[in-house]
């Protein structure tokens, strides 16, 4: 596991996007798996700045996001599927056939996931795995439990989930109780996983991931059996390390 510790978030967003960018300029026809929420947002930015400028091409690339909440449209604004369009997918030349987040207007929970897990393993799985992580520990929707999820499932969210995301909605009431999201197993076969992390508030959460014990109630934690994991984090979210 590598470390590299940013002076804040800008930094921080700059540092990761270069880990991403030299994957794309090393395998343009790579498949990047792509997280959502506030950690990455400065991410994809820079992204999209040196797309503009004309330093990166996103044509061969293929995508797969980890997860989706269970009932929203595509057009909602607050599914991930807008969330990725708004932040990167309308702003740079990926072909959207090729970008890939789980069907949250599907009812039947089975059939949603078992689709998912047949993309990934159509498209030869992830080459890089970008994450946020969960104030609980969660990497996706993978909720603290007691056992690692192996492949995509639905899953019910646990109400710290449902409390941090709160912001994003109206209300507490608006916010969906289920999402889809790629299991454990499916991030763990990624050929390299990287990990953003920023603010004081995770420093807690980050200090388990690291140096505790490997559990599925912490579920990042698992992280620790990756052979290639960097994690990007600011010096607030380090702050306990």
């Amino acid at each position: 596991m590598i470390i590299y510790r940013a002076k804040d978030y800008k930094d921080l967003s700059r540092k990761a996007a270069n880990i991403l960018r030299a994957q794309i300029i090393m395998k343009p026809d790579c498949i990047l798996g792509l997280a959502t929420g506030s950690s990455p947002v400065g991410t994809y930015e820079k992204l999209v700045e040196w797309y503009q400028e004309g330093d990166l091409d996103f044509s061969k690339v293929s995508s797969i996001n980890l997860d989706e909440y269970k009932g929203l449209k595509p057009d909602n604004d607050q599914s991930y599927r807008y969330f990725m369009d708004t932040h990167l997918f309308n702003h740079i030349n990926i072909d959207k056939t090729r970008t890939f987040v789980p069907n949250g207007l599907e009812t039947d929970s089975e059939k949603a996931c078992k689709n998912y897990d047949e993309i990934i393993e159509k498209l030869g799985g992830v080459d890089l795995q970008l994450l946020g992580l969960g104030h609980n520990g969660h990497i996706g929707f993978n909720e603290p439990s007691d056992v690692f999820p192996c492949g995509t499932h639905c899953v019910d969210l646990a109400p710290s989930t449902i409390e941090a995301n709160k912001r994003f909605f109206t209300s507490e009431s608006e916010v969906p109780r289920q999402a889809y999201t790629m299991g454990i197993r499916s991030i763990m076969l990624a050929k390299k996983i990287i990990v953003v992390v920023s603010g004081k508030d995770k420093a807690e959460i980050l200090k388990k991931v690291i140096c505790g014990p490997i559990t599925p109630n912490v579920p990042a934690s698992v992280l620790q059996l990756h052979a290639d994991v960097t994690i990007v984090a600011d010096e607030a979210a380090l702050s306990q390390i």
